[in-house]
């Protein structure tokens, strides 16, 4: 069994990281009813014999004793760590494993990725190793950070290049929560686009999640939830709406109902490398077959049930709706629509009790509405795990690698080139040592060969299926 380090970086990295961490304790608690140390919790959690203190040794096999995080929390003010290490998490966490500061890096990218970078290298550097030791095989990191902010962004892909330099051989997975076109922060377009350069060249994949499209979700849901469309119960356990589960929470904390969906979609990226399954899928295999070229490795991710949220057994009718939901766009995670785009490849990741043929079944089914290259007509891959989620019989996560996250960066750059040409707030970046005109003429001109790398292969949509020539066998 593999294991996997998350590191969670600045404010929404770190309220993300608390939800995923939450969730995932409650499903190995609804799995692993013996309280036993197995292999599936050692993939994001150390057992540790606590008596003589939190540097006790691990132990491999036999009872909880007390489960460490395989994390790091990083962030440049104090108060979201403060809040996890007073909150019912504290003892998942230890002090070795977070970095902090007090003073925050203002919304700019180069106060995170120049100055806390080079003040903090070092000290990430020994607790990534230290985390890596616990470990018998890594496999992945998982980044969790925002694009907007200045810690998120800044000492986010600072954190990414570092792993690329320490730990080459460990696959490098990147959740970037990309901000709305009315974010309240002025500079997020210069954050977010200097923080690209970094992802494309730095990640093995990328998941965007927009803002905009969890505010979304979050508002369908709380609209069902009171209208009562839903049926007479509404689940109380379903880990999609909020930590209690429950319509009051929604409207109480938004964040956390929004946080929660990203770290449903983490949980069940993971249920393969942790739970078995009659097809499983590694993490690796998500990189090696949904990504063929280096720079295009944005998945765009969907997931079901979201709304389903009454206590409803799913008939097999309702087992193919579900894959349905999956290609629709209230579903996605970003605002896009793939279903009209190119598809490079597409991942489909099921839980419960899903049989081989109807996965085939399905998409045999979606297959003649979705465009694919010509080159990889079959580019699907699939992943069954016996596992469900907690509160549903089923779910679905799909990834699509797409040229439809195109839009999504065209909007980004146009944001970027609103300040630019005026070079409002330039001067707060080029008095930080090491921050050059030069790194943001770099960073547009990188996102724009992205985006024109995707207007290269929708050229390509719709032309005539070209098989490959063969070698021609003489008999």
């Amino acid at each position: 069994m593999t294991q996997s380090v998350v590191v969670q970086v600045g404010q929404c990295g770190n309220q993300v990281g608390c939800r995923f961490w939450d969730l995932a304790l409650r499903e190995h608690a609804a799995v692993n009813k013996k309280g036993i140390y197995d292999e599936a919790l050692s993939s994001f959690f150390r057992n540790v014999d606590t008596r003589s203190g939190d540097n006790g040794p691990d132990i491999d096999k036999g009872k909880i004793c007390s489960l460490k995080a395989r994390a790091l929390l990083i962030d440049m003010e104090e108060g979201v760590v403060n809040e996890i290490l007073q909150g019912p998490l504290r003892d998942v966490f230890d002090s070795k494993q977070l970095i902090t500061d007090v003073s925050g890096s203002g919304n700019n990218w180069a106060v995170g990725h120049k100055i806390y970078g080079c003040q903090y290298r070092e000290n990430i550097v020994e607790k990534l190793r230290k985390t890596a030791e616990h470990c018998d095989c890594l496999q992945c990191f998982f980044i969790i950070h925002s694009m907007g902010g200045g810690t998120g962004s800044g000492l986010g892909t600072f954190v990414l290049n570092l792993l690329e330099e320490e730990f080459p051989e460990v696959y490098r997975f990147v959740t970037s929560v990309y901000p709305s076109g009315e974010d309240d922060v002025i500079t997020s377009p210069y954050n977010s686009v200097l923080a690209m350069k970094e992802l494309n060249e730095h990640a093995d994949c990328v998941l965007p999640i927009e803002n905009e499209s969890l505010f979304e979700i979050v508002n369908k849901i709380h609209q069902m939830v009171n209208s009562g469309k839903l049926g007479s119960t509404v689940k109380p356990n379903s880990l999609v709406t909020s930590s209690a589960g429950s319509a009051k929470m929604l409207q109480e904390k938004p964040f956390d109902a929004m946080n929660n969906i990203v770290a449903n979609l983490l949980l069940n990226l993971t249920s393969s490398a942790r739970f078995e399954g009659s097809l499983n899928m590694d993490l690796n295999e998500i990189s090696m077959n949904l990504v063929p070229f280096p720079r295009l490795h944005y998945l765009v991710s969907s997931l079901t049930p979201l709304y389903t949220l009454a206590d409803v057994n799913v008939p097999s009718r309702r087992l193919d709706q579900m894959f349905s939901d999956a290609f629709s766009r209230d579903h996605q995670l970003i605002q896009a629509d793939p279903k009209h785009s190119l598809y490079l490849a597409c991942a489909l990741l099921v839980r419960g009790n899903v049989q081989v043929s109807d996965l085939r079944r399905n998409i045999e089914r979606l297959k003649p509405s979705l465009h694919f290259v010509s080159w990889n007509q079959e580019g699907w891959k699939t992943g069954l795990c016996s596992v469900p989620p907690v509160g549903h019989s089923h779910s679905l996560l799909a990834l699509a690698n797409n040229t439809c996250v195109k839009p999504t960066f065209i909007e980004l750059k146009d944001r970027f080139m609103k300040l630019y040409k005026k070079k409002a707030h330039l001067h707060h970046y080029l008095q930080i040592d090491g921050m050059e005109k030069s790194c943001f003429s770099e960073a547009i001109s990188s996102l724009s060969d992205l985006i024109e790398e995707y207007n290269e292969l929708d050229a390509t949509k719709g032309g005539p299926r070209i098989d490959p020539s063969r070698l021609k066998i003489a008999v």
